[in-house]
């Protein structure tokens, strides 16, 4: 049987982007494999067991601070019982929230959008 596993992003300072994921929204992190020959660090997060639930993937380049986001790439999603309260705990935690709870355009899925500390956005959407 096939799984979706996880969603590997880039990141420029891993502590920060462990941080974000786990104290802002709540992961926990689950392993982390530091690879000192191929110069990297992988640290891997999510809401659950990676036998049963997709995790992400942040992989740190030793040396690489930074990197432009591309134009195919959209974004996460991440269902929460309440967007609106989910955006103040961002905001309190000190991310950033760049488009406010409502409902989506021509819909009336209640949706919001935050970024990452290294802007990758992600859309969290109302669910019971």
């Amino acid at each position: 049987m096939s799984r979706f596993l996880h969603t590997m992003l880039r990141v420029g300072d891993l502590e920060r982007s462990v941080d974000f994921y786990t104290r802002i929204l709540g992961m926990k992190e689950l392993r982390r494999r530091d690879v000192p020959d191929g110069k990297y660090t992988l640290a891997f997060v999510g809401y659950g067991d990676e036998d049963s639930n997709a995790v992400i993937e942040l992989t740190y380049n030793y040396g690489t601070a930074q990197y432009e986001m591309g134009t195919a790439f959209g974004h996460l999603a991440i269902g929460v019982p309440d967007v609106a309260a989910a955006c103040e705990q961002v905001r309190r935690g000190g991310g950033k929230v760049v488009r406010e709870a409502g409902p989506v355009k021509f819909g009336t899925t209640i949706i919001a959008f935050i970024e990452d500390p290294d802007g990758y956005k992600i859309e969290l959407i109302q669910r019971d």
